[in-house]
């Protein structure tokens, strides 16, 4: 396996920037997530790693050597489509020795390889099927086998289960975080779903408009995001925002109010705040509790919308000012629309932006 790094990266269409001077490390058997909007130039980024995009400024190594000029077969890396590829005129065992095959390995060896992808992916009993007797878990995971035989150094995914129903992508995120376990390999994964960059990665760079937004583990973004963006982007359903006025701070506090909310005293953050300034407040709608009475730190509305999913019931709040905010509350309560409600939350759990 490999470490990655990519120094002041650029990829420029004539004058249009699309990758913006991008620095990321990338450690021997890391699993990293590359998440971020449509357009946000992530796919884009994969494939100048795997040389299917020429690099237009910047420096990419992989184990040691620069590979900005180098070929696609010379790189050592494997990449996974969100398309399987796969010949539908082959058999399973031909799809996935197909590479060994145009690559000259020796038939024994060739055999060898094949058997022992099929073992780790649990598919020995698929070998002699044709793709159009698999289902499309069954094809994605053929997919990856191509990759596994090839023994790369680094392993790339552009969205490889997009194209499945939910209950298999669940399935599929289970075998690929099995997979990375087992192989302890380096791989590189594109996702748009911040579940699966949540529930599968060692470390998230989150991108946007082709620049780094922020780069660390999944908590660590969870809790401490970076700026606004990364903070409502990650979390399902999305973090809560909502404008306030500070009316008074010291060393140790900010004390802010506003129409639908209650004057509340916040821990001191790093921000540099002043009296007067419009703030905003970044609530996760799993914090945001009902609570009936009068409570400091607590906004007012009424429900617009409820949506009860058994373990937790999801409700859309109207204030009183027109905004919404979302609270997703684990008690099984029912909530009328139009009902007035009174929402409470840990003041040390909130954001300032």
């Amino acid at each position: 396996m490999a470490d990655l790094q990519l120094k002041s990266i650029e990829k420029n269409y004539g004058s249009t920037r699309i990758i913006k001077g991008v620095d990321i490390d990338i450690k021997d058997g890391e699993f990293v997530v590359f998440v971020g909007p449509s357009g946000c130039g992530k796919s884009t980024l994969l494939r100048m790693i795997a040389g299917l995009e020429d690099i237009s400024g910047g420096e990419l190594t992989i184990d040691g050597k620069v590979v900005n000029d180098l070929q696609p077969k010379d790189r050592g890396i494997a990449m996974v489509f969100q398309s399987y590829a796969i010949f539908p005129h082959m058999t399973v065992r031909e799809n996935v020795g197909f590479g060994l095959t145009v690559s000259g390995v020796p038939k024994d060896e060739k055999v060898q390889r094949v058997n022992e992808a099929a073992q780790i992916l649990q598919m020995e009993h698929l070998l002699d099927r044709r793709p159009s007797q698999l289902s499309g878990g069954q094809r994605q995971r053929v997919a990856i086998g191509r990759a596994i035989v090839r023994n790369p150094k680094v392993f790339l995914f552009d969205e490889p289960l997009s194209n499945l129903d939910a209950a298999l992508r669940m399935d599929m995120r289970m075998e690929i975080s099995k997979l990375h376990k087992k192989l302890d390999a380096t791989m590189i994964y594109v996702t748009h779903d911040q579940v699966e960059a949540m529930t599968l990665a060692d470390k998230i760079v989150v991108l946007k408009d082709g620049e780094v937004q922020q780069i660390g583990s999944p908590m660590e973004l969870f809790h401490k995001p970076a700026n606004r963006f990364v903070a409502g982007f990650l979390g399902s359903p999305s973090m809560n925002f909502v404008k306030v006025k500070v009316v008074a701070h010291d060393n140790d506090s900010i004390t802010v109010s506003s129409d639908v909310i209650d004057e509340v005293v916040l821990p001191r953050h790093d921000r540099d705040v002043a009296v007067g300034d419009t703030i905003e407040l970044g609530i996760r709608p799993q914090y945001l509790e009902p609570h009936h009475g009068e409570l400091k730190g607590s906004m007012h509305g009424r429900v617009s919308l409820s949506e009860r999913l058994g373990t937790e019931t999801v409700l859309d709040i109207t204030l009183a000012d027109g905004n919404k905010v979302i609270a997703s509350i684990s008690e099984d309560k029912v909530f009328e629309v139009d009902e007035e409600i009174s929402l409470c939350f840990d003041i040390e759990k909130v954001h300032i932006f």
